[in-house]
């Protein structure tokens, strides 16, 4: 197999050259660098990369974990993930536990055994925030709480809610029901708020952020002496499940004039509706909570509340850069490199690059005290599934 050293020869320069050259990491004359790229197009030189990341304590795989794919929001979120993981030099490992009843914690021992530079954690699991942190390697949250010290980036959720429940207050519904996922996520092991939902009040503990949503939209309907149930989505791996609580909704609650919903069941309850002779929305209005691709498959424009995909991607990738670059050492020098390549036969790898301080792609809301905890904003977008016609700056 050809290395590092058959180039230098090949080139008359040294290793050092070579992995500089290679690496790109340090001053090489052009003449010089031209001379070692000749030598191995000749040689047809390819750089051993396992061999450079094993030196270097590092592979360039991310794992993520959501609880499916078969979801329209985790389908949408692992692509804009993968994505901006790649633009940042790593390449994913995805696991969605529900798909194919993984439990989480074989991904946790491939991080542990350094298979993998971190992992962004976005499935539901029932851990003790010492489970995180004693694993002492980067982890990334997404809307999880998972301890003090692990990062964590989501979607501003108390402002979701208040969007949808400020619309509906605005236009004059009289009876609201929300469609939404399992409530034993609610209350598992971490500090939050207890909430009702509808009439079932879920108390102490929990480690799911996205709960601000359902207290907000709950606390606003409220205060506004509007009444409001919840019907429950078992497992949002079962897509059946988003039709059958549709048609729950409209056979316990007769009298609903309100629906909000993930988007794949609001697209079901417009089905629904139609099939029972509900005018939408004179009489009935949906809103669908997410605003993916499926939000535009109900046969009308629905009124959607959006997550900002592609900024909580780009949140997520850039917090885990910056958790590897804190567990990385320092770059080898060429030296080292040279004596990488004696035994490896490969030149070692660039480094991820160094984390940036830009500004996320859209402002991040405030940080919570003693968290570290981003969240990006929503923003609602109107269809023809509400009554609402006034500005959209009176529902932020």
């Amino acid at each position: 197999m050809v290395g590092m050293r058959d180039v230098a020869r090949e080139a008359g320069v040294s290793t050092s050259t070579v992995s500089l050259v290679v690496n790109g990491n340090g001053y090489v004359s052009d003449s010089m660098a031209r001379r070692v790229s000749q030598a191995m197009q000749q040689l047809n030189y390819v750089p051993n990369e396992l061999a450079r990341n094993f030196s270097r304590n590092r592979t360039n795989l991310v794992g993520i974990i959501v609880p499916t794919i078969r979801h329209p929001f985790f389908a949408s979120l692992a692509a804009s993930l993968q994505r901006a993981l790649y633009e940042r030099q790593l390449r994913t490992v995805l696991c969605s536990t529900a798909d194919v009843d993984q439990d989480v914690s074989q991904y946790v021992d491939m991080l542990r055994r350094r298979a993998m530079d971190g992992i962004i954690m976005g499935a539901h699991a029932v851990y003790p925030a010492n489970y995180w942190s004693s694993i002492d390697r980067p982890i990334v949250a997404f809307d999880r709480y998972l301890g003090n010290s692990i990062p964590s980036v989501g979607s501003d959720h108390s402002q979701g809610g208040r969007l949808a429940a400020q619309l509906f207050v605005q236009t004059g519904v009289r009876h609201v029901v929300e469609i939404g996922g399992p409530r034993t996520h609610y209350q598992t092991a971490a500090g939050m708020q207890s909430i009702s939902l509808g009439s079932v009040r879920i108390a102490g503990q929990t480690t799911f952020p996205p709960i601000r949503y359902h207290l907000a939209f709950e606390r606003t309907l409220r205060q506004a002496g509007i009444p409001y149930n919840y019907i429950e989505i078992e497992s949002v791996a079962r897509m059946e499940e988003f039709r059958q609580a549709a048609h729950k909704a409209f056979e316990t609650y007769p009298d609903l004039d309100a629906i909000v919903a993930p988007d794949l069941a609001a697209a079901f309850c417009v089905q629904e509706a139609i099939g029972r002779g509900r005018a939408i929305p004179s009489d009935l209005q949906v809103i669908a909570y997410d605003g993916t691709y499926v939000a535009d498959l109900a046969g009308i424009k629905l009124t959607s509340v959006l997550q900002n995909v592609d900024a909580v991607a780009n949140a997520l990738a850039r917090q885990m850069v910056t958790e590897i670059q804190g567990q990385t050492s320092a770059e080898p020098t060429a030296e080292q490199a040279d004596k990488d390549d004696q035994s490896a036969e490969g030149p070692q790898p660039g480094m991820l690059p160094k984390p940036t301080s830009q500004a996320p792609a859209q402002p991040a809301a405030q940080l919570e005290p003693g968290v570290r905890n981003e969240l990006i904003p929503m923003s609602i977008k109107l269809g023809e599934s509400t009554r609402w016609q006034g500005r959209l700056e009176d529902l932020r």
